[in-house]
């Protein structure tokens, strides 16, 4: 390393010329022990990245579960609308949004409120209802974010095991509720497995649930469902009970990248949150876009379609392949491979990125996000050659 003098002090700086070298803190910054101990989510590397250090290109992203046939046109064209206002604040009620989707849910506006992705409304349930020591109830495996804002909120997660069928076990989940269980988490369908619970089991659990715990049924993935056995999550906002339903425009309305979401549930709790919630939380461009999207239902029915026709096509190559998989109603599943981590790694080295599920604990599966139908075809090229 180069040592440099910048006002009378001696620097160190790293191999890349300008750049510095930060130096330790002088002194230890108390965190909590929750804040030290905690495992940041693992985020991707960039495509562009991952070419470069395997020395491929066109590779593919089978990983994330987003939406392969991009955003709506109409999304893209309000996007282009709006940039010229870009020196404005955004609007902080997000008024036509909620006008918009309070028309198209029939729910009143006040029952609205939306967030940088639906994971800031989770960290916003986390800052309004729960106190350091409170117990949070969630199925594992389950999203990875409810655990992690557990922790940092000084909260108590609370894992419940999914049964032998990779479902939310709401008996079990039930059960587990104490008089510290301020909240519950039911990803529906669930991320990793794709799977749902149905309206009898929803129905029946949340008769066990008592009054004073919030139940939160996280539906990003809900417009992929096709089963008529899905619960409706809003009959019990509409009732009165604590629930609160997350959707969201990352998944099938393709705009991942802007970072906008939505909760559905009784205005009195839309209140509390919004006393926390930081007053421009969704930008501009992302309100335009997801107004936009809400315009293109053909654009939703494509997506819809190539979700389907995808998943039909990749079962049946599986069930050559002898490979087992979970049945999922969203737009992604897992497949049972034997050693997870080395497929996945296989399949990085034939350009195609899927997601291995060591860190959920299942060692043996890999999960992949459904394609356009060359992806989709390209991705059982590879596994072939691996699993062979």
């Amino acid at each position: 390393m180069n040592m440099v003098k910048m006002d009378g002090a001696e620097t160190v700086t790293t191999g890349a010329p300008g750049v510095r070298e930060v130096r330790p803190l002088k002194s230890k910054i108390a965190v909590t022990e929750a804040i030290a101990s905690l495992v940041p989510y693992p985020p991707g590397k960039p495509i562009e990245e991952l070419e470069r250090e395997l020395g491929i290109t066109g590779s593919i992203k089978l990983a994330s579960n987003e939406n392969p046939l991009g955003p709506s046109r109409k999304a893209v064209v309000a996007i282009e609308d709006a940039f010229m206002s870009l020196h404005r604040y955004p609007d902080g009620s997000n008024y036509y949004l909620k006008e918009k989707l309070s028309k198209r849910l029939s729910v009143p506006p006040e029952a609205l409120i939306f967030g940088n992705g639906s994971n800031e409304i989770i960290e916003l349930l986390f800052r309004t209802f729960c106190v350091p020591g409170s117990e949070i109830v969630m199925g594992e495996p389950s999203f990875a974010v409810y655990p992690i804002i557990s922790q940092a909120a000084g909260a108590v997660a609370v894992p419940v095991p999914l049964d032998s069928e990779f479902r939310h076990d709401l008996d079990a989940m039930a059960e587990a509720i104490t008089d510290k269980t301020r909240i519950v988490f039911i990803a529906n369908p669930n991320n990793p497995t794709g799977t749902i619970v149905g309206k009898e089991a929803f129905a029946s659990f949340m008769k066990k649930v008592p009054d004073n715990v919030i139940v939160v049924m996280d539906e990003a993935y809900c417009e992929y469902v096709g089963s008529p056995d899905y619960p409706s999550s809003l009959e019990y906002v509409f009732n009165g009970a604590p629930v609160v339903v997350l959707r969201t425009f990352s998944k099938i309305y393709g705009l991942a990248g802007l970072r906008v979401g939505y909760g559905i549930t009784n205005p009195e709790l839309v209140g509390y949150m919004d006393r926390v919630r930081q007053p421009f939380n969704v930008n501009g461009l992302a309100q335009a876009a997801a107004l936009g999207a809400l315009e293109d239902d053909e654009h939703l029915r494509s997506s819809i379609a190539n979700n389907i026709e995808g998943y039909e096509y990749l079962l049946g190559e599986l069930n050559e392949l002898g490979l087992e998989s979970v049945p999922s109603e969203a737009n992604f599943f897992m497949i049972k491979v034997g050693d997870g981590k080395k497929v996945y790694s296989e399949l990085l080295k034939a350009g195609v990125i899927v997601r291995p599920m060591a860190s959920y604990g299942l060692d043996e599966y890999i999960r992949v996000t459904i394609g356009l139908p060359e992806e989709n075809t390209r991705f059982i090229a590879a596994l072939k050659k691996v699993v062979r």
